[in-house]
């Protein structure tokens, strides 16, 4: 349907939403998801309730409350009533984009839409498989099954970012069993039970809160708190 502003109304499941999955470049309409509670993870703007998302050409262009009374001509506006927005790591695949940390503007568009309030820690929000009602990865609405299959793994030499967090460097838990090596190059490196490289992969760091992807394919998170990194069932000290 079309609203009075000219722009396309539609439900998560609508047909509407499916025109934002064309690979078609430039071409692809404006898109304003509508009505979520918005996770940015940006310390200086927080949590948006019944907050709206614009994106436009890969990139928000802004988030807000109210943004589709003016949304412009031609946009899809997606309701996104009762489920969350929240930046995630996405396995896109060859060339992709980074992870986006904050959803703010100016950022490339690549967030997980997530069925009910998640107001829990960031681990709630990373978008899983099983769980997101859709996922945009720089721009484009696509399902679990589009993102996952058959993303192909990165190996320890590629995808090397600069990593400055403080969090970098050696982990030992209380045992002596795990010792995890964070490295400046987002990569990690774990060892157990005196087996070496037993565990390898790429991680982010957001605030005090790790994710993890290890080079088979699963996911892992870990918080700092006092000091201690709270991973896997483990306390860490450096």
């Amino acid at each position: 349907m079309v609203d009075r502003r000219g722009a396309t109304a539609a439900r998560l499941d609508d047909a509407a939403l499916q025109a934002l999955r064309a690979d078609d470049g430039d071409a692809r309409p404006p898109a304003l998801y509508a009505h979520a509670l918005v996770r940015t993870l940006d310390p200086d703007v927080g949590d948006l309730d019944d907050a709206d998302v614009l994106v436009a050409g890969g990139t928000l262009l802004a988030v807000g409350r109210g943004l589709h009374r003016s949304a412009p001509p031609g946009t899809v506006v997606v309701d996104c009533t009762g489920t969350t927005l929240a930046p995630c790591v996405a396995p896109a695949g060859p060339g992709a984009a980074e992870p986006v940390p904050v959803l703010a503007p100016g950022h490339a568009a690549t967030f997980g839409i997530v069925p009910g309030s998640a107001r829990g820690p960031v681990e709630m929000l990373v978008w899983y498989p099983d769980r997101a009602a859709a996922v945009v990865v720089a721009g484009r609405v696509t399902t679990g099954d589009d993102v996952t299959a058959p993303a192909p793994v990165p190996g320890p030499g590629a995808g090397r970012r600069s990593v400055r967090s403080a969090h970098l460097g050696a982990w030992r838990d209380e045992t002596g069993y795990l010792l995890q090596v964070l490295t400046p190059d987002g990569r990690y490196d774990e060892t157990r039970a005196g087996r070496r490289h037993a565990y390898q992969g790429s991680f982010w760091v957001a605030g005090d809160h790790v994710v993890y992807r290890d080079d088979l394919g699963f996911w892992a998170y870990g918080t700092v708190r006092d000091g201690t990194l709270h991973h896997a069932g483990y306390r860490l000290h450096r």
